[in-house]
């Protein structure tokens, strides 16, 4: 599967986003065709320029100022009838409805009566169509996107001064690792963010990945002690492991009894999380406690933060990132004489029978589970 990862250390744009891929290979030529197929009447041109000594593909729209407020259904018009692939279309319309969702929650009002603003203008449409056909043509698959550089202080827009991030950009971000550093400004901005939130499939660290090319992008400025740049690495995970970023939970706990935990373990994988450990430690002045530890998924870390603090007697937590890595997978059946079971199997070719199959199976037939276990195996291997 070929991936691409947004290192957002200094921010993202929808220009930069478009320069980091022409930058990377992306082919400029189909780009600006298919840019050229909105009917925008805009004109495109990238060139080649440095910002704190980084060389970057700097990407900017010359277009007139139409002063056109645009609803949701017309951008989506606009697309549909682009000469554009299929797959580009759909992402370009969910980069849209993530903004739309996010624009119409600020404002109080509905999806399809928000007016968008600097967003619906020629340079954020063709800004967002850009980056999906961008990955479309490098080969992208999946996208992955590092913690996220919002910039701080204020700006002023079309509603007067904003602080930064700014309401529809924090809307966006909400759930992803996000932090403000270098200058007191705007860095990433809601065209940035709708282009991550609505493709991004993990935030954090980079994935297991074999790094083929790269590209920066620049953006307007250039700040003193910081590349105004984003950059994009492409690669491959054909020979990487599978690997996502995770929340973990940890809490140490030493009032709480074990039926209360037992209990709490229960609830947080019902909740979804993907593991629930106890271990025993030693807490200060010798006393016995429970080491709680929870995997989750990023999207998940507040509910099951949550329910922790309320199933149980500990009064904090401590909330890490993590990279999880997992082997390639499948699940075949085996047929025993005892019934049929789903073996797991990794792309190592190491074989493990689903549990709850064994269980029931044993339940049933009243044999011993690891007689179903041991049935299973040999099933699997013959």
């Amino acid at each position: 599967m070929r991936l691409a990862y947004i290192d957002a250390f200094a921010g993202i744009a929808g220009d930069m986003t478009v320069g980091a891929l022409i930058d990377a290979g992306a082919d400029t030529a189909a780009l600006f065709a298919g840019l050229d197929s909105l009917g925008t009447a805009a004109k495109f041109r990238f060139e080649k320029t440095k910002r704190q000594g980084i060389a970057a593909t700097k990407f900017d729209i010359e277009f007139e100022d139409q002063k056109k407020h645009r609803h949701l259904p017309h951008i989506v018009k606009m697309i549909e009838a682009a000469m554009l692939p299929d797959a580009v279309k759909t992402n370009a319309i969910q980069v849209f409805q993530v903004l739309g969702e996010a624009e119409a929650r600020v404002h109080g009002t509905s999806i399809e009566k928000v007016h968008f603003h600097e967003v619906g203008a020629v340079d954020s449409i063709c800004d967002i169509v850009g980056a999906c056909l961008g990955f479309h043509l490098l080969g992208v698959e999946s996208v992955h996107c590092s913690a996220i550089n919002t910039g701080s202080g204020t700006i002023t827009a079309d509603h007067g001064v904003m602080p930064v991030p700014t309401p529809a950009t924090a809307l966006l971000l909400r759930g992803k690792p996000a932090y403000a550093r270098g200058p007191e400004t705007e860095l990433t901005t809601p065209t940035g963010a709708a282009i991550v939130s609505a493709l991004g499939k993990s935030f954090g660290p980079m994935p297991a990945m074999t790094i083929e090319r790269g590209g920066f992008g620049a953006g307007t400025k250039d700040f003193p002690g910081m590349a105004n740049v984003v950059r994009i690495l492409i690669g491959s995970n054909h020979n990487a492991s599978e690997a996502t970023v995770i929340s973990v939970i940890e809490a140490n706990i030493d009032d709480s009894s074990p039926e209360v935990l037992g209990y709490a373990m229960d609830r947080l994988f019902c909740a979804g999380a993907l593991d629930v450990t106890l271990q025993p430690v030693f807490m200060k002045k010798q006393r016995p406690g429970t080491l709680m530890q929870v995997l989750a998924m990023p999207a998940d870390q507040e509910r099951l933060a949550a329910l922790i603090l309320e199933e149980t007697s500990t009064f904090g937590l401590r909330i890490t990132q993590a990279e999880r890595r997992v082997e390639p997978r499948k699940h075949v059946e085996v047929e025993t004489p005892f019934g049929q079971v789903r073996v797991k199997v990794a792309g190592n070719g190491t074989a493990s029978p689903e549990f709850e199959d064994c269980r029931e199976l044993a339940q049933a037939t009243g044999q011993p589970l690891k007689t179903i276990y041991a049935a299973a195996i040999a099933a699997y291997r013959n």
